[in-house]
């Protein structure tokens, strides 16, 4: 039942979200350059020609990680890595329990759409913007940017990775720490296109990673180990770990035992 469950979520319907993006992108598109409404409530400004913005229009990317957000109900604080236009950034701003939204997205084109759509949506004062990469080094360095699919940049330099090259600034743990300096506990969203085992490393050596209570990341089995990332968690306290989607392209929510981020049953 699980499984027949997960083709119909993960497959069916994730299939269909992206059918309509295709068919119905070209039409809106033609109506005008002013604010767009996504099937997340939340407003963007219009970018048709990237798959990654009229994915985040028509709902393509599931409820998953935005139910998460919606049902915390204690105050904590918002960790986007890889935040590209900001979408999970703007649904963790609807929730009055989100005290501080701290997104990080290195690439200047896409930063500005983020900084853009986190302006129309009125959530500037309680959100902090990072023109940053996480990395396990500190510099300038060339990423692999598709102008027609933001959401696939990367440093992991995977072959066959087309687009043109951007450079960004890196950061690593030592400079990472001070920009999540705080009391309240985290919610960290990671999705870096294959880096997300070097994020998870660098944010395990920073004091403010005590604080983290889950972290909602993406996997893709043909250039991630996710038994290796799943090992690193559990050494530094995450005991839960549930499984968003199927096939070899998914995501994992890790929790600690205590932490009120639980996956539903």
């Amino acid at each position: 039942m699980a499984n027949l469950t997960a083709f119909w979520r993960y497959g069916v319907v994730k299939t269909l979200r992206k059918w309509k993006a295709a068919a119905l992108s070209p039409v809106l598109a033609a109506r005008g350059d002013g604010p767009v409404r996504s099937a997340y409530g939340v407003l963007m400004t219009p970018n048709w020609q990237d798959t990654t913005f009229r994915y985040c229009i028509f709902g393509t990317y599931g409820r998953d990680l935005s139910d998460l957000l919606a049902g915390q109900r204690d105050d904590f604080v918002f960790v986007d890595i890889g935040a590209n236009q900001g979408l999970y950034s703007l649904i963790a701003a609807q929730n009055p329990k989100c005290r501080t939204i701290i997104a990080f997205e290195p690439v200047p084109a896409t930063h500005a759409r983020l900084a853009a759509n986190v302006t129309l949506n009125g959530g500037a004062e309680r959100t902090v913007l990072h023109q940053l990469a996480i990395a396990d080094s500190v510099g300038a360095v060339e990423i692999s940017v598709a102008a027609d699919h933001t959401g696939t940049a990367t440093l992991a330099g995977r072959e066959g990775q087309s687009g043109g090259g951007v450079m960004i600034q890196t950061i690593d743990a030592a400079l990472v720490d001070p920009l999540l300096a705080g009391n309240l506990p985290m919610f960290v969203k990671i999705d870096v296109e294959g880096l997300e085992a070097v994020v998870i490393g660098e944010l395990a050596k920073t004091h403010a990673f005590a604080r983290v209570q889950a972290i909602f990341y993406e996997v893709d089995d043909r250039w991630a180990n996710a038994g290796a990332i799943e090992a690193v968690l559990r050494a530094t306290g995450f005991t839960h770990f549930a499984k968003y989607g199927r096939g070899h392209h998914y995501d994992v929510l890790a929790t600690r035992a205590w932490s009120t981020c639980r996956a539903k049953a």
